[in-house]
């Protein structure tokens, strides 16, 4: 029996198998080289087997990484017949005049990502529970734990509505009192993801020394947009659009007014992109300052 070199004895003892590169890293590192443009679109991706035989994994991990970036649209003809292709526009325009909306998950990441190049990002966003924002902060924080991102200091700011407040929305079309199972279930993501939002940055601290900073404030209306204005020099807004929903809510199927934040059409505007463009960075920017000090309070996402 022949002994692969990773795996024999030495002095008696085997040495230790190298860490399993799981179908994740694979995803990441692939999604890497076609943001780079190592992998240009159009460009037939190397086999399965190939890429198994690079990452060192089986070829079930390779396929559940080039599943994740199907979902993503990046690539198209994923099978387990001939090789995936990169998408012929993964991405679009994304910056300036000619920028092509989309909608916010596949959007903001990558905006996130960018704006985490700088060495001291500043992020302000306003929205309704902070979902998106903190789906959005995965791609970034992947990028510094491999690596590839390490900023010096981070800021982040989050305007949320009050817990104290009679929402606009989510409600429910009929019974909608105040404090009732709709408003309980907002109220609990609300804090929910902030929490997950604030670990996951503050971590940063122990696990790479970056200074970390989230402040949480509470409005005292219901947002009918969402703002992100990263690093002062970019902002992206979209609108709230309302509709009939189902929801069940503590076994029980309640009609709901309420909007599909995730999938809002988010509008990108860039410092350095015309008049038009920077006007609107700079009065999003001083609007967020003038809610964060004057009408905003404090928030504890406990309540």
């Amino acid at each position: 029996m022949v002994v692969e070199p990773e795996h024999a004895a030495v002095n008696g003892r085997e040495r230790p198998q190298r860490p399993q590169t799981t179908h994740g890293e694979v995803a990441d590192e692939l999604r890497a080289r076609i943001r780079s443009g190592r992998l240009r679109p159009g460009e037939r991706m190397p086999t399965q087997a190939q890429l198994a035989d690079e990452f060192g994994v089986e070829r079930g991990a390779v396929r559940r990484a080039l599943r994740i970036l199907q979902s993503e649209r990046l690539l198209t003809n994923v099978s387990r017949g001939s090789p995936a292709t990169v998408a012929p526009d993964p991405y679009g325009v994304q910056d300036g005049p000619e920028a092509r909306p989309m909608p916010t998950t596949a959007a903001l990441a990558p905006r996130i990502a960018a704006a985490f190049a700088a060495d001291h990002v500043e992020i302000d966003a306003l929205c309704l529970t902070s979902v998106s924002l903190t789906l959005a902060l995965g791609e970034a924080l992947r990028q510094i734990h491999a690596g590839r991102l390490k900023p010096a200091k981070v800021d982040v700011r989050v305007l949320l509505p009050s817990s104290d407040i009679d929402l606009a929305f989510p409600v429910a079309v009929t019974g909608g009192a105040a404090g009732g199972p709709v408003h309980e279930r907002w109220l609990a993501m609300r804090n929910a993801q902030g929490q997950v939002l604030q670990h996951n940055l503050l971590s940063l601290r122990a696990t790479h020394g970056i200074d970390v900073h989230v402040s949480f404030r509470a409005l005292p209306f219901t947002p009918p947009v969402k703002l992100y204005v990263l690093n002062g020099a970019e902002a992206l807004f979209a609108y709230y659009t309302l509709g009939r929903r189902e929801r069940e809510i503590d076994h029980e199927q309640l009609e709901t007014y309420d909007a599909e934040g995730i999938r809002s059409t988010l509008f990108a505007f860039e410092q350095g992109d015309g008049l038009r463009d920077g006007v609107f960075v700079k009065q999003s920017r001083l609007w967020f300052d003038a809610l964060w000090g004057t009408i905003s309070s404090e928030l504890l996402l406990t309540n």
